[in-house]
């Protein structure tokens, strides 16, 4: 049974397939729980005769991966080869050399920027430079690892489809889970505000700042404990939960309080725990899986089912999390999250400072974006959720500590002084969000929300004043991808002004590195595919349009070869175009005019058959599909035809010529002389008087 792709994996499918045959690089970025690894064993199943090599990160994501296949009615596919990353940087040369990839898969691509990893994939590609290479993953970004982005290091940005997963949620892929925040171990987090409090020499601010201070400190006494948040949320007392937790000491602390937590929600409770890397080798993973018991049931993990693994029939997940990246974040929520479930998932989040509580809203602003962008574009049909259920149980004490922390903030000329520094150092303002100064000052938070005030997302005052001030420091209001897609603009647009058109080879690479063949490429595929239509909006392709683009390249082309013809026609009367003719304009007029006769001729290899409509054309302006030298030759022999008629010989004199200009004494000694004359083309010329003996004292010495 063939496998059928939902229809954002099929059209991210169709995009890849064809980013693959023009640059040999395709990444698909969609987010945890959208069926990704679908579209890599669709790549394998239409390729039966091709060896794919899949790379993943364990053999347990792969075993999980080929179960959601077959429970889908698939069949494992005979013609891939599974390698995890840490057995590829191990490999022999002569290993490598028995793997012949004809296609790779790079299963969370993210993950090959870790050093050693990275060795072994590049002397992977260094053996196979040619192989085409599939990246599959959540996010291009290591956001630990210097904010690197996977996608341009590995596929030179190639993206055939990117979805957010707040675009996934509004358009219905992944369900609209019920977000509950929480929070405990609060005490560090207070203690760090009181440190702040006492270094402040002003004693009214300082005594205004201890009062707010000890506001917060009794609405967190008397919020709701863990035990009641649980209680209150989880509906499904017998239901399956996987509790994240950081680390094994972090985990032994969890597990200490499970009586105390859980033993309102319901008192017969299975726990189970996964510790190593390959959950596979965990009793307890099976039978918490396997576990139908009307028990509560809670999965305690350390990062092993971050990535790749899924459990059908999970209600939810807890996330304990002192600290997490982004990426496992979002990660540890997809693990509620399928494109395949109908029931609505619960995310208790509960963390232990208050920093943490913002990491939901990312989400919520990518709903926003998403929604925002279909209304726009009249697709509003698209659009299932504008937004989640999202409990705050921290809600006052969240705003006691946002005055707080207002109150505790420096001015906006702090900041700027910080932005200011960091540009000194770093040469630019691509802060990441999470960057803190030494000194404390959250500057990614504070210029991320300078350009959401501006862009006018959020409430707030920034002067013109100081938009200079900031642009002076390099300030970039735009996204990354806005970023770069108008930087390309800029190349194209410098190269159109050099030579006057965008017919630009893929690899090609302006002097300072931007690689523009690729990026014009890639604009070509969404145009055609009508994707990243965020990207490639109406009034961008009316810039690329002013400066030139081809969006069919070969069309153009053939127009612009037919114009030239054309143009050889009215000046000599036919095509008989020599085949080594260049015209004026650089235009190799005589290979092309050559190229089409064999295409017409039957030979495929040349190049695709010619429309009735290309056909019909090309006729009209003398085009001899045989070759001007048979046409010549034809002209030639009609003509003696016409003088034997009227002459009863071919005695015809040197310098005679037709009516209309056809040097016939001339054409008739050429083929008397010609030694390679054709046996048919002898015979039609015997058959109408040409019969003196030194012709046939010739025609004797050739045959």
């Amino acid at each position: 049974m063939a496998i059928e792709l939902y229809k954002h994996n099929l059209d991210a499918y169709n995009a890849a397939v064809l980013m693959l045959e023009k640059n040999g690089r395709a990444a698909i970025v969609h987010p945890t729980g959208t069926g990704k690894s679908f579209i890599g064993f669709k790549l394998a199943e239409e390729h039966p005769n091709a060896r794919v090599l899949w790379l993943t990160p364990s053999e347990y994501i792969v075993k999980t991966q080929l179960e959601n296949l077959v429970k889908e009615g698939g069949a494992e596919l005979s013609n891939i080869t599974f390698v995890t990353y840490s057995r590829l940087m191990l490999m022999t040369v002569d290993e490598l050399a028995e793997l012949k990839p004809d296609f790779i898969i790079c299963d969370e691509h993210h993950r090959v920027g870790a050093q050693r990893w990275l060795e072994g994939y590049k002397a992977l590609i260094s053996m196979y430079p040619n192989v085409k290479i599939l990246g599959l993953s959540a996010t291009n970004i290591r956001y630990l690892d210097n904010q690197r982005n996977m996608a341009e290091e590995l596929f030179d940005g190639n993206i055939a489809s990117e979805m957010t997963l707040g675009e996934a949620i509004a358009r219905g892929i992944l369900p609209a889970p019920k977000y509950v925040i929480s929070v405990y171990a609060y005490e560090k987090e207070l203690k760090k505000l009181e440190d702040r409090i006492d270094r402040i020499t002003n004693k009214g601010i300082h005594d205004k700042t201890q009062r707010e201070l000890d506001r917060l400190r009794r609405a967190l006494e008397m919020a709701d404990g863990l035990d009641k948040v649980f209680q209150k949320h989880i509906k499904n007392v017998g239901g399956k939960y996987i509790v994240f937790c950081s680390g094994r000491a972090h985990m032994d602390e969890m597990l200490s309080h499970v009586g105390e937590w859980f033993g309102d929600v319901n008192k017969n409770r299975s726990i189970y725990k996964v510790y190593s890397d390959d959950p596979s080798s965990s009793s307890d993973f099976k039978a918490f899986k396997e576990d139908n018991s009307q028990n509560l049931k809670l999965l305690f993990c350390i990062d092993m089912l971050n990535e790749g693994i899924h459990v059908s029939d999970v209600d939810g997940v807890i996330m304990f999390r002192p600290t997490v990246s982004p990426i496992v974040y979002k990660q540890q929520i997809g693990r509620a999250l399928s494109a395949s479930k109908s029931k609505q998932p619960i995310i208790l989040d509960v963390v232990n400072n208050f920093e943490n509580l913002y990491s939901i809203s990312t989400i919520q602003e990518e709903i926003n974006l998403a929604v925002s962008y279909y209304r726009e574009h009249d697709e509003v049909g698209r659009i299932v959720n504008e937004a989640f259920d999202i409990i705050d149980e921290t809600c006052e004490c969240r705003q006691l500590f946002e005055h707080l922390e207002k109150s505790l903030s420096s001015t906006w000329e702090t900041y700027f002084r910080a932005a200011k520094r960091y540009f000194v150092e770093n040469g630019n303002l691509e802060v990441p969000k999470r960057y803190v100064t030494q000194d404390g000052l959250t500057l990614g938070m504070w210029i991320a929300t300078q350009r959401r005030v501006r862009k006018g997302s959020v409430n707030g005052i920034l002067t013109e004043a100081q938009i200079m001030r900031l642009d002076s420091i390099g300030m970039v209001w735009d996204n990354r991808h806005e970023q770069r897609w108008l930087t390309g603009y800029e190349h194209a647009k410098e190269y159109f002004e050099k030579f006057g058109n965008l017919d630009v080879q893929a690899d090609f690479v302006t002097e300072d590195g931007f690689k523009l063949g690729s990026w014009i490429s890639n604009n070509r595929t969404w145009y055609k595919n009508n994707s990243h239509s965020e990207t490639l909006n109406k009034e961008r392709i009316a810039m690329l349009e002013k400066i030139g683009m081809i969006w069919d390249k070969n069309n153009v082309l053939w127009e612009r070869n037919f114009a030239e013809a054309e143009k050889y026609f009215k000046t000599h009367g036919n095509l008989n175009v020599p085949a080594e003719y260049v015209s004026e304009s650089g235009i190799k007029l005589g290979a092309w005019i050559k190229k089409l006769r064999k295409i017409e001729q039957g030979d495929t290899g040349m190049g695709t058959p010619l429309t009735a409509e290309q056909k019909m054309r090309l006729d009209k302006i003398g085009m001899a599909w045989n070759g001007a030298f048979d046409s010549q030759w034809n002209r030639g022999y009609e003509a003696a035809c016409e003088y034997y008629k009227n002459n009863g010989n071919l005695n015809i004199p040197v310098a005679y010529k037709t009516t209309d200009g056809l040097a016939l004494g001339k054409w008739i000694r050429r083929q008397r002389d010609n030694k390679k004359l054709s046996p048919d083309r002898r015979e039609k010329l015997c058959n109408i008087g040409m019969e003196n003996n030194d012709y046939r004292e010739r025609l004797n010495y050739v045959i």
